[in-house]
């Protein structure tokens, strides 16, 4: 049996001969709990928020992302993307062009960005999950190019949901020189149709300024016949991604980069990261002051046990293991907070996830869910517990030795 822990454990749970020190250790208990528990609770929203934005984004960006590593474009008929194209681990292939343009409708203009998509980008995407409005998802038909506008453009623009005339687009010619007399000859002019629908990504980096239409119209529109901005992927259900990933990034070499719907979300997703960081530091920083309750516990428990440290060391005990008994003793003391905060941070987190306790406004339908999010990462929940214990251990060390020198 380890004699410290033994007596340390005695000393934890029986009644001292000064009520106010089972009083201190209670309250140190509590303040390491909820300590814990507000880095449970907390960690969990910012995973929430992370994975809500991470599946907003997922409706229409591709599970894997090719393009080129120097300039806009590439061609096509390039021998690694058709390689690419035909890896038995893809399922659905989808060549984009995309690039700035103008849009005019009536007496209203925006800069937008044209996404010409192939005909199978409904099958890369979750897009007719997205689409608001009464027609169908449509690119071309008949002669025509169909534009569909993100949600916030479209009210920008004025167009409502179907727009009754077509819509101006307008992009910069890519050779020769901008005539002052006669500017409009340096811009090619195309129309767009409204195929009544629009899209709503819920973000407004796709909403505010993107139109997806079809990749011969952005091709005709930016003079880039036989080009490609992008090669997107959707893999086979089943195949490991990361593996896949991998060996398509091994395939591009340094011609391509690859990216995954996080790195194409990078700035994102590390501004989140970034925030969830800070908050771990600060609620760190608190539970490194809740500890400071430990101290005051073990110097009076110290005092209150010199008649016993006597009569441990009549029995043999070494002033070593007279101190590692009070080190246990607090140790224990940030065990059993970090347990009992893990604990109840872990109920708050199911109750919000369940019942929604906590809202995120008065008015609904005015923000993307009514609820703060809440998602348990258990390798959060791990940091966590070791960051308790880790911050406990170091924040008794000196003071039991400090002690343990003058009073015992």
């Amino acid at each position: 049996m380890n004699f410290p822990f033994y007596i340390a454990r005695r000393y934890l749970f029986s009644k001292k001969s000064t009520h106010a020190i089972n009083v201190i250790s209670g309250v140190s208990v509590v303040g390491v709990a909820v300590a814990t528990m507000a880095l449970v609770v907390t960690l969990s929203v910012f995973n929430g928020f992370h994975d809500l934005v991470a599946s907003l984004f997922t409706a229409f960006d591709p599970q894997l992302k090719v393009t080129p590593a120097v300039g806009k474009t590439a061609p096509a008929d390039d021998p690694v993307l058709t390689r690419i194209r035909h890896l038995p681990e893809v399922e659905v292939a989808t060549e984009t062009v995309e690039d700035m343009a103008l849009a005019i409708y009536g007496d209203r203009q925006a800069m937008v960005t044209i996404k010409g998509v192939d005909d199978n980008f409904d099958s890369l995407t979750h897009i007719r999950e997205i689409l608001v409005g009464e027609g169908e998802y449509e690119l071309h038909a008949a002669g025509l190019n169909y534009g569909i506008p993100g949600i916030r453009l479209a009210e920008a623009l004025g167009t409502g949901y179907r727009y009754d005339r077509p819509l101006k687009i307008y992009a910069p010619k890519r050779e020769g020189q901008l005539n002052m007399a006669n500017p409009t000859d340096g811009f090619v002019e195309d129309e767009l149709y409204s195929p009544g629908v629009l899209f709503s990504v819920k973000q407004a980096k796709y909403d505010k300024s993107y139109i997806v239409t079809s990749i011969g119209f952005a091709r005709n529109l930016f003079g880039q016949q036989g080009m490609v901005s992008a090669l997107e992927l959707r893999l086979k259900p089943g195949t490991d991604f990361d593996a896949a990933k991998e060996k398509i990034r091994q395939m591009a070499g340094g011609k391509y980069t690859v990216k995954d719907r996080f790195e194409q979300q990078e700035d994102t997703f590390r501004i989140m990261k970034i925030e969830k960081l800070i908050a771990y530091i600060f609620l760190t920083f608190i539970l490194a002051v809740a500890c400071f309750n430990i101290i005051g516990s073990l110097s009076m428990l110290i005092i209150d046990k010199k008649a016993d440290v006597a009569t441990l060391r009549n029995l043999g005990a070494s002033d070593k293991q007279i101190v590692r008994i009070f080190l246990f003793e607090g140790r224990m003391i940030s065990a059993i907070g970090a347990v009992l905060g893990i604990a109840v941070g872990l109920l708050l987190c199911w109750l919000q996830q369940t019942y929604g306790l906590v809202g995120l406004g008065r008015s609904s339908g005015s923000f993307i869910i009514d609820a703060y999010p809440v998602s348990v990462h258990p390798e959060d929940v791990a940091l966590i517990f070791v960051t308790v214990l880790a911050v406990g251990f170091i924040a008794v060390w000196y003071p039991v030795h400090y002690f343990a020198r003058r009073l015992l």
